[in-house]
């Protein structure tokens, strides 16, 4: 190589490695990421968290997840399943109970359970609800209910890993990180991906809202709903903002001059998150404090209810009431500021004994909230853009759980076969129920619906191919839906 072309080729690398690659260039490709002169591929790197192109126009631009953890009972809940009631003490015919796993149930004495609840059809679409859910019932027409869901995982800790990150592995990006990493945020001063609990915490843990090995910008950012929304945010006192600007100046050059070395992008990711949590220290707060909205408002989520006095065990101490219709509002507060995706975690719905009581603590608890969310998001005018979905990671049997061959028989076992989940706004097909299950709500019978093909299709809702919507990782090209199962689209849920 002559001089001359040695000159060249230093002058390109430092060129390459600076203005075009360098995180000295982020804020530039961020914002032409943002008008749509860059896509994806080209600003995921250098500014992680800047808006992206989608694969084809998108219905929906922000998720709000209720996360039932647990498994809740759709026999109890959503698919009317009168022949059920009729057949209640029966057993089941061998062939049905042949290789299935259950995790408790006895099968040679197992027998069916009737569903002890009132049904009826709900609006003009005529969709059918028990009466432990008559508020979020007053939605029907504009909801999108799901009664062929099922899954390969019969267990709490795969099942939800299965529902939020595709397979039932650890290590992978949950669903949120993945809408994040595709389409990247509209609010640089809050997190992408936000997560907030109530009741006892799922199995599954911060394994349901990790990055896995996406950048580990776009993992899900755990707040609390009272008081400081993360611990340890704020300044200690007597610090001045002026003193950890200069600090954090000092530590974003450090990172720069080793991400000009290394090329690593989580480097920028590091860098991304020093400066979310200086800039989170004024709008996180001002998220939370929910002082300026009406008093109609709260009184509609149900912010100032009380605990019920028949208490759940299942879901642990504390006034999960008030917390969980919290959520909810802050859920619609988050997406009217830009955040892309929130998943509000509420647990346990596991009633393998007790189902009448506790069912009815959780449904009383989640009811008005996420009504109260649904509407208040129409008369918003932000139903069309948001997603919300409601579901759980898998269903309960329409056996009673005879754990020990126990005559005592109160709740039901963990089924993966077949369970209800629904979805409002977004682009889904409101006031529309897809799939059905046979008469006893064993196995779906028309349009199954596996949790992969929910994931592409939610996917498509946000204007991302599933396919497409890829990460290289360990020399191949990993995505949300498992490359070794074929997931569908199922077109029909979309509106």
């Amino acid at each position: 190589m002559s001089d001359s072309q040695s000159s060249f080729t230093h002058l390109r690398r430092d060129f390459l490695t600076t203005a075009a690659s360098g995180l000295g260039g982020a804020a530039l490709t961020a914002m032409l990421t943002a008008d749509g002169a860059l896509g994806a591929e080209a600003g995921s790197q250098q500014a992680p968290l800047a808006t992206r192109r989608t694969h084809f126009e998108p219905k929906a631009k922000s998720c709000i997840f209720i996360f039932n953890a647990g498994a809740p009972s759709q026999l109890d809940l959503f698919n009317y399943r009168p022949e059920l009631n009729r057949l209640d003490g029966q057993a089941l015919p061998e062939s049905l109970l042949e290789g299935v796993r259950f995790a408790f149930i006895e099968k040679e004495t197992a027998r069916l359970m009737a569903a002890r609840r009132n049904f009826r059809q709900n609006g003009e679409s005529g969709m059918w609800f028990s009466e432990l859910l008559p508020k979020i019932a007053t939605c029907a027409d504009d909801i999108c209910m799901i009664n062929s869901m099922h899954t390969d995982q019969f267990n709490h800790h795969p099942g939800q890993l299965m529902m939020q990150c595709g397979q039932a592995q650890f290590g992978l990006p949950s669903m949120g990180s993945w809408l994040s990493y595709g389409l990247g945020t509209e609010n640089q001063n809050l997190p992408s991906y936000v997560v907030l609990t109530a009741g006892r915490g799922s199995s599954g843990g911060a394994t349901l809202w990790s990055s896995g090995y996406l950048p580990s910008v776009h993992a899900g950012v755990l707040l609390r709903n009272q008081g400081p929304p993360i611990l340890n945010l704020e300044l200690p006192p007597g610090l001045p903002r002026s003193l950890e600007r200069h600090g954090l100046d000092a530590i974003r050059a450090l990172n720069e001059q080793n991400f000009q070395r290394m090329q690593d992008p989580e480097i920028a990711s590091r860098i991304a998150n020093y400066e979310l949590s200086f800039r989170m220290q004024s709008a996180a707060p001002e998220l939370t404090d929910i002082s300026g909205e009406t008093a109609a408002t709260l009184e509609a989520y149900g912010v100032n209810r009380s605990e019920p006095k028949e208490r759940a065990s299942r879901v642990g101490s504390g006034a999960h009431y008030p917390s969980f219709a919290r959520n909810c509002l802050l859920a619609r507060r988050m997406v009217e500021r830009g955040v892309r995706f929130v998943n509000i975690i509420f647990a346990s719905w596991d009633h393998h004994s007790k189902l009448d009581r506790e069912l009815a603590y959780n449904a009383g608890c989640v009811d008005q909230p996420v009504a109260a969310l649904i509407k208040d998001l129409k008369q918003r005018g932000l139903l069309d853009e948001t997603l919300v979905v409601f579901g759980g990671e898998f269903g309960r049997t329409p056996l009673g759980e005879n754990r020990n061959n126990s005559k005592n028989v109160t709740g039901r076992d963990h089924h993966p076969n077949a369970f209800s989940m629904f979805m409002a706004g977004g682009g889904s097909r409101a006031g529309y129920t897809h799939g059905e299950t046979d008469e006893i709500g064993w196995n779906p019978i028309v349009d199954p619906v596996h949790v992969n093909d929910f994931q592409a299709t939610l996917l498509k809702q946000f204007g991302l191919n599933h396919k497409k919507l890829t990460f290289r990782h360990q020399g191949a090209d990993k995505r949300l839906t498992n490359i070794t199962r074929e997931a569908h689209v199922i077109d029909e849920l979309i509106g």
